[in-house]
């Protein structure tokens, strides 16, 4: 049997399944985190405000106990506006979630991809599977491929498709491979088809949560122009900037307690069932089976904060 070219590399059979083999075992492998290290957060949405609305909580927690967290906006979100779009609106956008970072204690970046036109080509797998590698990804979070807007579910493509590659060397070689597969955990949505989202991680935020608030508050080209122009309720936000930011906040504020109930029974097993009941906020989080796959043991040192008093 010949051997094989591998790029410029001649593997031979016995060769490649071994190699096959060793890769195959970090793809899969977890690692608990040992007391004191620095986590690693990336998480990934389609546009400038889908992080903020579904990490902000857990990113500004991990971020206050010394974990670095990435936001990344894999559009510019150029066409979410119904007076402005384009090169303005996406300067505009990236502003906004700059600031939030700021309040959150992040990084974020924003891919410059047009909104409304992602597509899940290979030139954006290798660039989002440089940003996993280059930020050196503990923690990789991302929608689930299941939802009505078409650069929801490419972005979770996108991000998919690049577990178990960031641990291939001869994939993107001018970025040094990860040595193991990270977590891969999606956000929550509301889609019943093929299967609603299952938490396997639900964190308390409450202590948190105003500062949540403040970072989307900041987001108005979104909540207090877009989102409310687009579903007809645009006369009831204030007029005064200060009084639209605490619109926003209020607004938001009622949405999240009322998704907080959804997860009670989840938060049971986190908190234990006193300490969820006194629980008002929360995030959750579902495991992607592509990446590593965490104990419940190595969840819990992946979200340290289950213990706390909230």
């Amino acid at each position: 049997m010949p051997d094989v070219c591998l790029g410029r590399v001649f593997l031979s059979p016995l060769a490649l399944l071994m190699t096959f083999a060793c890769v195959m075992d970090r793809a899969h492998a977890q690692e608990t985190p040992a007391k004191g290290q620095t986590l690693h957060v990336i998480v990934f949405g389609a546009h400038p405000d889908d992080c903020e609305l579904k990490v902000a909580g857990v990113a500004a927690k991990w971020a206050a106990a010394g974990h670095k967290v990435k936001f990344v906006s894999v559009t510019n979100g150029d066409i979410g506006h119904y007076e402005m779009a384009g090169g303005p609106l996406a300067q505009r956008r990236t502003a906004e979630v700059k600031e939030a970072a700021k309040i959150l204690g992040i990084e974020t970046q924003v891919l410059d991809h047009h909104d409304g036109e992602l597509m899940p080509t290979l030139d954006i797998r290798k660039e989002i599977i440089r940003l996993i590698r280059d930020w050196k990804a503990d923690v990789v979070i991302s929608p689930r491929p299941n939802d009505y807007h078409p650069d929801h579910r490419y972005t979770s493509l996108l991000v998919q498709d690049g577990a178990y590659m960031v641990t291939v060397p001869f994939m993107c070689p001018d970025t040094p491979a990860l040595q193991k597969n990270p977590v891969y955990l999606y956000v929550p949505d509301n889609f019943q088809k093929p299967y609603p989202f299952q938490p396997d991680v639900v964190v308390a935020i409450d202590d948190v949560m105003e500062r949540k608030l403040d970072a989307l508050s900041v987001i108005t080209s979104q909540f207090a122009e877009w989102l409310p122009w687009h579903d007809g309720y645009l006369e009831q936000v204030p007029k005064d900037p200060q009084q639209a930011r605490q619109w926003i906040k209020d607004r938001l504020r009622a949405r999240y307690a009322a998704l907080t109930d959804g997860f009670r029974q989840a938060l049971t097993k986190w908190y234990g069932p006193e300490g969820a009941k006194s629980v008002k906020f929360v995030e959750a989080f579902e495991i992607c089976e592509y990446g590593a796959r965490p104990s419940d043991k190595e969840l819990r040192a992946l979200f340290p904060f289950s213990a706390e008093k909230q």
